[in-house]
């Protein structure tokens, strides 16, 4: 938008433009043989009875256009990496956007991205040109698309927030096939909380619902809403059941700065909720004051004392070289980014001095100093900047835990009862709330006497509460946990639906309804009718 424009409550959506060599009625192939089909009807949830009648892969915003116009109930799909379900298709005409995979440079710093670009790829390529996307969640197989659809997050979110705030521009197909351009800026609610979308099949009249959000960094809990919102904001977070994403206009940064990981075992909870506090203001204050010496963390996560032993009972830390004394009850890797060019080298020299000097003159000197004072130094292992061997076992340690959690409720449902399956939640409060909710989330697991594990993302106060279970008794036992862990999130100012989407699970369709109450779900209702008046975009998602 430029500066002098006035944004509008109104947008016009457009045909769809033909790709080289193209018409815009001429058919994508689909794939119907059901060996090829079998390999898109599960994603990361694992859930059961996925199913599809063919599959489309289009190249073109013409050939979503023209799958779209025929179609009468379609899932769209990127790299199936959701675990809600979202991308567990149930009948009908499977959108792959897997062949959506251009990329263009966008000015001087964006990039258009196709939705079918893996984060991995989309990485490496600015990484080729010395830039790079801050808010990348932690698996980097993850389809642009996908990323998109769900708002997704991740550890950085403390620093950089999450996808959000860095989508400047969308191209949409709706479910008629007609074409939307967003741009942020562009196009925005009336006072009414209006939005009006003209196109040749009718007026698209939206109502943003009156729903209250959390204020709180991490929200992914349906159709988001806000006074006088920007347009872009519905279709983000909508899980694709609005619109079928094609492409994305993100907002890229310089090179990334130098980074170093810390594994630091903490004998007590409160011990390290004190680190991670003065570590997020330290954080803060460097920001604003862009001091290159100040402590800068981009992200703090945890694993809890059940966590470390599951790394211990599978050799995890033996394999990965990775001591954690037995003494342990948390376990923190906190990312510290440091001035670019910073090599190892330096950083020994800086941390070599930072225990002598009373108040060391380096970014690292001063984490490091910090940790001794707090008599956490002498345990904490350090991936120095370019040690790229020694990051990856801290992140294979991160990792295993979630692995090896679903692993053990795997063999269950194949050794003891089919009915169980993994019973977890994602849910994030205000940090000075979170020690509240950690004794929450261990007394409402004790009480039903559950085996459990949490881990995530601390300096954000989101983490994942998870139900190690051994019969089905502890799946339904589990599922009541999770519901009264959303009321308590709410009722401390978080949400319980933080980073990964609603899906078709229906334990988070349960919280959902629960948090914002059967008004906001008619609300949320009513937009999707609005713009997909047939109901035939991702049935079954989020409240559809």
């Amino acid at each position: 938008m430029s500066a002098m424009a006035r944004p509008s409550h109104v947008v016009r959506s457009r045909p769809p433009t033909p790709g080289p060599d193209e018409t815009v009625d001429q058919p994508v192939t689909l794939v119907r043989s059901p060996d090829e089909v079998t390999r898109y009807l599960e994603d990361a949830a694992h859930f059961t009875g996925g199913h599809a009648d063919s599959v489309g892969r289009p190249r073109t915003e013409a050939d979503v256009s023209g799958l779209l116009r025929t179609a009468s109930r379609v899932l769209p799909i990127g790299a199936q990496s959701s675990v809600t379900g979202g991308a567990t298709p149930d009948g009908g005409l499977v959108i792959s956007t897997e062949r959506l995979t251009s990329i263009q440079e966008w000015g001087q710093d964006h990039f258009r991205v196709g939705a079918g670009v893996p984060l991995s790829v989309l990485q490496k390529l600015l990484a080729e040109q010395g830039r790079w996307y801050a808010p990348t969640p932690t698996f980097t197989g993850a389809f642009l698309g996908g990323v998109v659809s769900t708002n997704a997050a991740g550890a950085a979110t403390f620093k950089y927030g999450t996808t959000r705030a860095w989508v400047d521009g969308l191209t949409v197909v709706l479910a008629c096939g007609q074409v939307l351009d967003i741009a942020r800026g562009d196009v925005t609610a009336k006072d009414t909380g209006a939005l009006d979308i003209h196109c040749p099949h009718g007026l698209h009249h939206v109502q943003i619902g009156t729903y209250r959000m959390p204020d709180v960094p991490k929200c992914s809990a349906g159709y988001f809403a806000a006074p006088g919102m920007d347009l872009i904001d519905l279709f983000i977070g909508s899980e694709g059941t609005l619109g079928v994403l094609v492409d994305a206009t993100i907002r890229v940064r310089p090179a990334r700065p130098a980074v170093a990981l810390a594994l630091v075992p903490v004998g007590a909870e409160s011990d390290a909720l004190a680190l991670v506090d003065e570590l997020r203001r330290e954080s803060r204050a460097t920001w604003a004051s862009g001091d290159p010496r100040g402590i800068d963390v981009a992200a703090i996560e945890s694993m809890d004392r059940r966590s470390l032993a599951i790394l211990r009972e599978d050799r995890v830390d033996r394999q990965q070289d990775v001591s954690i004394p037995d003494t342990a009850t948390v376990a923190l890797l906190i990312q510290l980014e440091l001035p670019a060019g910073t090599t190892a080298a330096t950083t020994r020299d800086q941390i070599a001095d930072a225990r002598s000097a009373s108040a060391p003159d380096s970014a690292i000197g001063r984490f490091c100093h910090l940790l001794d004072r707090r008599g956490l130094f002498d345990d904490t292992e350090m991936a120095m900047p370019g040690d790229t061997r020694r990051a990856e076992a801290f992140l294979a340690v991160r990792e295993a835990v979630p692995a090896g959690v679903n692993r053990r409720a795997g063999d269950a449902k194949r050794l003891v009862d089919p009915r169980i399956e993994k019973t977890a939640a994602d849910m994030i409060v205000p940090f000075d709330r979170f020690a509240e909710m950690s004794a929450i989330y261990r007394e409402g697991f004790e009480r039903r006497g559950l085996d459990y594990a949490i881990w995530g993302h601390l300096s954000d106060g989101n983490v994942h509460p998870n139900v190690i279970p051994r019969t089905y008794a502890d799946v339904v036992a589990g599922r009541e946990a999770i519901l009264e862990f959303g009321r308590e999130a709410a009722r401390l100012g978080g949400c319980p639906l933080a980073e990964h989407g609603v899906g078709r699970s229906s334990i988070k369709q349960a919280l959902l309804r629960e948090f914002y109450g059967e008004g906001a779900i008619a609300e949320m209702r009513a937009i999707k009718r609005a713009l997909d008046p047939e109901g035939k975009l991702a049935p079954g998602v989020i409240c559809s």
